[in-house]
């Protein structure tokens, strides 16, 4: 691995392989979406180009791959590629669709966030690997692009072999896959790589070999590389350059060290103050912020109706009395197989009133299988999972009214819980028309109250989920779950496609809902960073058993298990 001034003395000189310049796009109504855009990327470089959802930093580096998304009109600037193997620089939204198929894949690739995005689920990795080879006739031979696959899938540190390159996606981890797509971009020896958030979804042990493939790839074939992002810790490991976007424009730009150590714009400031760190001092929960102030000013008891109104809560809910700490949900000794395969092993959870526990594990760990488990949306677990002193039957359907309002699961993504051609105010609906006993007058006011609870306000009620941005749209799948007025609240990775402005304001949220109604939280995630910021206790999961489990500040001082040793190591941090 590369890193330090090692790799950046290995920077190429000479001219640079893209300049975008005064680019503007808009759209076909006339609405300015990119405003007056200037970047250059030198070979071996690596620029981040980073900001929140909605700032066009997406937009921007697909215009280097030669594409403008339908409804969108490239009105002014120009983009300009210039590859090693030609004389000509390729202006890219000028480029006729067959021009931009020739370039794309071979003097400029993509790597995308998921990469099933990149990988067809019905071929072998190899034949994947070498269509590339095909398309863009490399070699003279078949030959030649069989060592090619063979030594690209050396470079991104994966098997050569034939048995491998026989595998199909499916049978590939998280990780492999994204290795695999890198194997492909790289394939053909690009000039410019363009990096839609790779490593988003991948737990830190992951990402940390994905961030080393993509950074060695680069130097040691002179490569220039725009990774997009808004993990400015990722940044802060990959990048020899940031770019801060903000509404179309690009607001603050320079070295990589300067931005991040010494920012200028305000809004680059702000970024930086909602990145979570494994200490746990940034305050990214307003709420925690305001909480730790009142304690600091030496205040005897902590008053919620104080904390809400510091926060700038709405006053009009009525606070619910609880005993934090009591149990609430009790899981033993659960486990579950498919086939041979034992996914989980004899798990024991403990969750409390008002408290929210993390439950940590890379791909593949069984988070998801034990958090879908006790909502009762899998059903072939054995053990016992009990709520406040009742055994609950394996599947929802076999539970109560009552059990199955009091335990709400919320979805990776807002759309496995909010259907696209409804309104929010009908399909936050839906569970209380379920459940029944309500009229609906009464279900109309149930949801615009968790509406007002998640901070959107009841005007939302008319609007679809295509209408809203990613927060808004997580926001609204949590107002959801929260129209039974539910005990127990289970986060399924619920904030790992959020920038860390939204992702902030998600915690905050679930911080205030926590405290005000005494919810018993279990919070899914492959993300350490964020342990301090939300969970008072953390169980770590690895291949199905619980290898570290207590309150998070022991376990993140005291670790005993060699996982979790690992996970900590491999935390990309801001110093």
């Amino acid at each position: 691995m590369l890193e330090g001034s090692a790799w950046h003395a290995q920077v190429a000189a000479g001219g640079n392989v893209l300049e975008i310049d005064d680019l503007c796009i808009e759209t076909t109504a006339g609405r300015r979406i990119i405003t007056h855009v200037d970047l250059d990327l030198r070979p071996a470089e690596m620029l981040a180009l980073v900001g929140e959802s909605g700032s066009g930093k997406t937009t921007v580096g697909l215009t280097a791959l030669g594409r403008i998304r339908p409804g969108l009109v490239h009105t002014g600037g120009t983009v300009t590629l210039y590859p090693s193997n030609s004389a000509e620089a390729a202006e890219m939204t000028g480029l006729d669709d067959r021009s931009a198929r020739r370039l794309r894949g071979s003097r400029v690739s993509y790597i995308p966030q998921d990469p099933a995005l990149s990988l067809n689920p019905s071929m072998r990795v190899g034949e994947q690997i070498r269509e590339v080879l095909d398309i863009h006739g490399f070699g003279a031979n078949r030959d030649e692009r069989d060592e090619r696959v063979r030594g690209v899938l050396r470079e991104v540190g994966l098997p050569d072999d034939d048995a491998y390159q026989r595998r199909w996606p499916h049978q590939l981890s998280g990780g492999q896959q994204q290795r695999i797509g890198i194997a492909m971009a790289f394939a053909m020896y690009p000039d410019l790589l363009v990096l839609d958030e790779p490593t988003t979804g991948l737990d830190v042990s992951t990402q940390a070999l994905v961030l080393d493939t993509i950074r060695d790839m680069t130097v040691k074939n002179n490569v220039a590389g725009l990774y997009i992002t808004h993990d400015l810790a990722v940044v802060d490991e990959i990048a020899d350059r940031v770019a801060v976007m903000l509404q179309g424009e690009l607001v603050e730009e320079g070295p990589t060290a300067e931005v991040l150590r010494n920012p200028k714009h305000r809004y680059t400031k702000t970024l930086l103050a909602a990145v979570p760190d494994l200490a746990g001092r940034n305050r990214i929960s307003r709420f925690e912020e305001t909480k730790q102030k009142v304690a600091e000013a030496g205040t005897a008891e902590l008053s919620l109706l104080t904390l809400r109104r510091e926060a700038g809560a709405p006053m009009t809910e009525a606070i619910p009395t609880f005993a934090a700490g009591e149990s609430v949900l009790e899981v033993r000794d659960v486990s579950v197989s498919y086939g041979a395969k034992r996914v989980l092993d004899g798990i024991d959870l403990t969750l409390r009133t008002a408290e929210c526990t993390m439950l940590l594990g890379e791909s593949g760990s069984g988070k998801t299988t034990l958090s879908r488990s006790i909502a009762g949306l899998i059903d072939r677990w054995t053990g016992e999972i009990g709520y406040r002193g009742e055994s609950l039957a394996p599947s929802t359907r076999k539970r109560t009214v009552r059990q199955r309002q009091e335990v709400q699961y919320i979805f990776q993504s807002p759309f496995s819980s909010l259907n696209p051609r409804r309104t929010l105010g009908e399909s936050l609906g839906v569970p209380l028309e379920m459940t029944g006993g309500l009229s609906a007058a009464q279900r109309r006011e149930r949801v615009e109250e968790a509406l007002d609870a998640v901070r959107l306000g009841r005007r939302f009620i008319d609007r679809r989920p295509g209408d809203l941005s990613g927060g808004e749209r997580q926001r609204a799948a949590i107002a959801r779950a929260l129209v039974n007025t539910p005990k127990v609240l289970i986060c399924d990775e619920i904030t790992s496609a959020l920038d860390v402005s939204v992702q902030a304001s998600i915690i905050d949220l679930l911080t205030r809902l926590r405290e005000e109604r005494g919810l018993s939280m279990l919070f899914v995630t492959h993300n350490i960073a964020l342990a301090r910021h939300v969970a008072k206790r953390i169980a770590v999961l690895n291949q199905g058993v619980i290898v570290d489990e207590g309150l998070t500040d022991e376990v993140l001082r005291r670790p005993t298990h060699a996982y979790t040793k690992e996970l900590l190591a491999n935390v990309p941090t801001l110093e």
